[in-house]
This record gives C-alpha cells, sequence and structure tokens, in this order.
C-alpha cells in the first residue's frame, strides 16, 4: 500500500496549482519548512465520546491514548510538542484552534477515529482543508495508511472547524473505524496504538519528502451542492406549508455542517 509514492521536494508551484485557499501561515512565518511546534489534538473528551449511539469502543479514549504516545515520540525527535487535551475533559472546537493559533512556527494534528452504522466500514482517511495543509496531509497519511493492515480510504478535503480555522499547515487524521469489529480489535492492542503514533511522527518529520496527493478527494464541492439541494428543498416546503407552521423554513438547510469534530 502506497509502494509508488515518490518522495520528493513538494515544489511551491504545486499548491498554487491547485486553487486551494492557505491559511496566513506562510506570511506569518519564514521557516516553513520545519515547523517546530506541533499542536496535538485528541479528538472528543468529557462528555462527548465520540463515535455514533451505542458505539462500544469509546473514540475519546482512544484518541487520547495515541495523542499522548504521539507526544513522547515528537518530543524525543526534538519537537516542542503542545496538547489541546491531555485528560478526559471537553474542550470547545473554539478553545482547541485557539490554543493551536497561539503558537508560531507551529502544525496541528487532529487524531481521531472514524464510525459508521455499517460494520464493514474500513480504512484509513486524512482530512485537510487549506492549501499549505496538503502537504502534512499526502505525507502522514503515506505512513499511516501504508504502515496500517486496513484500506486506504485516500487524502481528503473538508472543511472541519478545526481545520478551517487554524492558522498553520493542519489535518485531521482518522485512524480506523473504531464500529468494525477487526479494526476495533486492533486498536485496543496498545502496540498498534503505538505504530499509529510513530507512523503519524514519520510523516510529521517527512513532509516535505513525500508528494502531495493529487488525487484527493474535495467533499467540500459535495457539502456545498448538497446544502444547495437542502435550501431549495425547505424553500419548495416552506411554501406549502401553512402560515401558521412552527417549523422554522431554514431547518432542511441545516443539515450539512462543518462545525463538528471529525
Amino acid at each position: 500500500m502506497h509502494k509508488n509514492f515518490l518522495r520528493i521536494p513538494l515544489l511551491a508551484a504545486g499548491l498554487v496549482a491547485t486553487g486551494l485557499p492557505c491559511s496566513s501561515y506562510a506570511a506569518r512565518s519564514s521557516d516553513y519548512s520545519s515547523p517546530t511546534t506541533v499542536v496535538i489534538d485528541a479528538g472528543h473528551g468529557g462528555y462527548d465520546r465520540g463515535g455514533i449511539p451505542g458505539q462500544r469502543v469509546s473514540e475519546k479514549e482512544m484518541t487520547l491514548d495515541v495523542a499522548r504516545r504521539l507526544r513522547s515520540v515528537l518530543a524525543a525527535s526534538g519537537y516542542r510538542v503542545v496538547m489541546t487535551r491531555d485528560s478526559d475533559v471537553f474542550v470547545p472546537l473554539g478553545t482547541r484552534t485557539g490554543i493551536a493559533n497561539s503558537y508560531r512556527n507551529a502544525i496541528f494534528v487532529s487524531v481521531h477515529f472514524n464510525s459508521a452504522t455499517r460494520r464493514g466500514a474500513s480504512g484509513i482517511e486524512t482530512y485537510f482543508y487549506s492549501g499549505d495543509s496538503l502537504s502534512l496531509a499526502s505525507a502522514i497519511h503515506h505512513y499511516v495508511a501504508g504502515g496500517a493492515p486496513s484500506e486506504n480510504r485516500g487524502v481528503r478535503r473538508r472543511g472541519y472547524f478545526v481545520l478551517r480555522r487554524t492558522n498553520m499547515p493542519s489535518v485531521l487524521v482518522e485512524c480506523g473505524f473504531l464500529t468494525n469489529p477487526t479494526e476495533a480489535g486492533y486498536v485496543q492492542n496498545a502496540s498498534y496504538r503505538q505504530k499509529l503514533a510513530e507512523e503519524i511522527a514519520a510523516g510529521v518529520r517527512n513532509r516535505g519528502s513525500v508528494a502531495s496527493s493529487r488525487g484527493y478527494i474535495d467533499q467540500t464541492r459535495v457539502a456545498k451542492s448538497t446544502k444547495s439541494r437542502s435550501k431549495r428543498s425547505a424553500k419548495k416546503s416552506t411554501r406549502r406549508k401553512k402560515k401558521t407552521s412552527s417549523k422554522p423554513a431554514d431547518m432542511e438547510a441545516r443539515v450539512v455542517s462543518s462545525d463538528r469534530e471529525g
């Protein structure tokens, strides 16, 4: 898996050609190639267990464990590491991005696990939003998906809150499906969680040596299209309803939202 990746330096022109929005990171930092601070975000926490109702394995516990292991690996490599949470507490998304944005010359890595109502859903996904985050997402995905005995679901662009509101290269990595019995079994093994941390760290260290994924899946366009259809549907539905209806006219338009965690 991922054996045909080309390990070449990322050309600056490659980012311009994507037409993707860039964060203000490049303007704030004169040393793009080697940020020294890594902000690690362990997804969910506290009353937010993560996943779906009835899910047996708690996402918040697995993300925190991997995040702590990642901290140790990166610190040993000489990086300054900051955690958005280091215990089982709930941290609002705005606070998480605020913590990240308070550091200059930094990158942001949000650790998550996936879930689905279909037990057979499996694999590794890595998300980014801004153009200057693509190389980091590609490198982390190269190592995590390449080292996991799971399906490679690719690099994806999506407007998750923590990716849109951080002013630095930022990624959100989904390290497998906890609703898949096989993958959940892997994740409950401490040595596997250690391997996930080491692969994420390898992506951080080698982010300038892995070619960017030109064939990434852009889910922002799908979301916008769905939202547009929902708005049209809501307008038609509103016209059919009586004026006394208490249902908000824009309720259907709210179905798609990126202001959430992975």
